[in-house]
């Protein structure tokens, strides 16, 4: 498939992206990069790949080579962290926009990129807003998506569905339900036999 390629005023013209005028239109915010940067029709393909192959969010197929582009990694290490989280949010409208585009709709489901640090409310400590673990640094979640026409592989929870139907309802009832809090002899909370 052919590389989708979203200008400023693209961007600008979706009724999410205008709301980041300001990162669109403000210098100090590497935006014309980004857009390069996905501009790409060996990025775009892998962030398909993300999703079909790999279970995992479009970004992920990139968000490793995102990070390590300087210009980015300077940003999200040395500015106020209300300015990269714009950037941050921006960045997965741009990758809405170029899934759409290449016949994807988003889900309403976020995937894990990474594990935040332990951050203090409020703080705005430049690069505080990191991760400590996972696939990315700086990006935390990002949104997954499904092929229009539908997804080409079934996902192991729906195949262990179909393979054990009775298993598969207890697993679910399981991790939905909540899990009752019993007292111990001491009269001390315990969570079902811990």
């Amino acid at each position: 498939m052919n590389r989708a390629t979203i200008t400023r005023e693209e961007f600008l013209q979706d009724r999410q992206g205008r709301t980041f005028a300001d990162v669109v239109n403000e210098p100090q915010q590497p935006f014309d990069e980004v857009l390069a940067f996905f501009d790409n029709a060996d990025r775009q393909r892998r962030m398909e790949e993300s999703e079909v192959h790999h279970d995992r969010p479009p970004l992920a197929g990139v968000v490793r080579e995102f990070e390590a582009q300087p210009v980015f990694d300077r940003f999200l290490a040395t500015q106020h962290p209300r300015l990269t989280n714009r950037l941050r949010q921006a960045v997965g409208v741009l990758v809405r926009l170029i899934m759409e585009r290449r016949g994807w709709n988003k889900t309403g489901r976020k995937g894990s990129l990474g594990v935040r640090a332990v951050v203090a409310p409020r703080t705005a400590t430049p690069g505080a807003y990191h991760n400590t673990g996972g696939l990315a640094f700086w990006f935390l979640r990002a949104e997954r998506y499904e092929r229009e026409e539908g997804m080409p592989y079934q996902s192991v929870r729906k195949r262990q569905q179909e393979v054990d139907p009775v298993a598969a309802k207890r697993l679910k009832s399981s991790t939905t339900g909540r899990s009752r809090v019993a007292k111990s002899p001491a009269g001390r909370s315990r969570r079902n036999g811990t």
